[in-house]
């Protein structure tokens, strides 16, 4: 790999002096690469596997910075060769959080889904994980969840051989209980591994899956496997407030992650899943 990650550098004119492995994801292999002048990190992957996926990770981090929320790091570039592709940006080294830090996070996602557009969806797919993710265009919060991003899911479990049933009855419940609230830009993926503390105490979001969405998902989603502070949910709810009942709605938006990680991990997540759908149905 060293041999790949010397001609990454020496397309970018950088002079490597120091390369480290980073760990934590089951997708990419990923690198600090140090230079005399400034650090990266290098994310590397197969081009067949996952086309386009760093396309679209530059994508969706260009979006997130340009919402001027967020510290987002910048990318210095997305390229191919010999079968690998790689993404080449910034790397923010982490500090602590200070005692506004909870505070901060709050209101820069207040502002991050103050951005908004006059549809759902955004004008390319990209990825949750390693699996597709679609975001077609759909004039409703309800159509957009349900048909581009439950009903991919859902086929894709039944494809690897879990049942469901009387989908059509629970989609046409769910319909009802989505509220109607103009699209928000969101990460769609902000679990507690894709935020960063950087060393200036600065909120820091990585690994987007953005689209212009219902908001409340990624209320939902920072709630489904920890990692954020209580009290940022009500500090953010005082800056932008949110619909009545979206703490009754929180499983209805965590079945998509569900579904995800059912189809990505297995039926470790099958119970969960059955369990939001019956309780809709």
């Amino acid at each position: 790999m060293n041999s790949v990650l010397e001609q990454i550098a020496e397309q970018n004119n950088v002079l490597i002096r120091r390369v480290d492995r980073l760990y934590g994801g089951d997708i990419n292999k990923a690198y600090l690469v140090q230079s005399e002048s400034n650090d990266y990190v290098v994310k590397i992957n197969s081009a067949r596997l996952y086309p386009n996926m760093f396309e679209t990770e530059a994508m969706g981090l260009s979006l997130l910075s340009s919402s001027n929320s967020f510290r987002i790091p910048e990318v210095v570039s997305v390229g191919e060769f010999d079968g690998h592709s790689y993404i080449m940006m910034e790397y923010i080294a982490t500090g602590s959080a200070s005692g506004s830090f909870w505070n901060d996070f709050s209101l820069n996602l207040a502002s991050l889904h103050k951005n908004t557009q006059k549809s759902f969806g955004l004008d390319h797919s990209n990825y949750i994980g390693r699996l597709p993710q679609y975001n077609g265009e759909e004039s409703t919060a309800s159509e957009f969840y349900i048909q581009q991003r439950l009903e991919p899911q859902f086929k894709m479990a039944f494809d690897k051989g879990y049942e469901f049933y009387d989908l059509e009855r629970f989609y046409s419940i769910i319909s009802e209980e989505i509220p109607d609230e103009v699209p928000s830009l969101i990460h769609g993926d902000l679990w507690s591994g894709n935020y960063l503390i950087s060393d200036k105490g600065e909120p820091t979001l990585i690994d987007p899956a953005v689209a212009f969405a219902p908001r409340e998902m990624d209320l939902a989603m920072m709630q489904l496997f920890g990692g954020f502070s209580t009290e940022v949910y009500s500090l953010y709810n005082e800056q932008f407030p949110l619909i009545e009942e979206w703490e009754e709605r929180t499983k209805l938006w965590q079945l998509y992650y569900l579904l995800v990680h059912l189809n990505l991990f297995g039926s470790g997540y099958l119970h969960q899943v059955q369990s939001i759908v019956k309780q809709y149905s």
